[in-house]
């Protein structure tokens, strides 16, 4: 049982005082980045599954 709590004291130790935390404002601009880039993830994916979509209906016509 001892173990465990000294776990969770060096934990708790390590985020409250070794830990570099990100500034608000540094984490919207990171919240932009990602949200941007996962915008165009998305819309990669999405034109990739339409070409491969049209090609398919192109290769075999009578599949739905």
């Amino acid at each position: 049982m001892k173990k465990i709590v000294n776990y969770f004291k060096a934990t708790y130790d390590e985020l409250v005082h070794k830990v570099s935390w990100p500034t608000a404002k540094e984490l919207q601009s990171s919240v932009v980045i990602v949200s941007i880039a996962s915008l165009i993830i998305a819309l990669i994916v999405f034109l990739m599954d339409a070409v491969f979509n049209a090609g398919i209906h192109l290769l075999f016509p009578t599949i739905h």
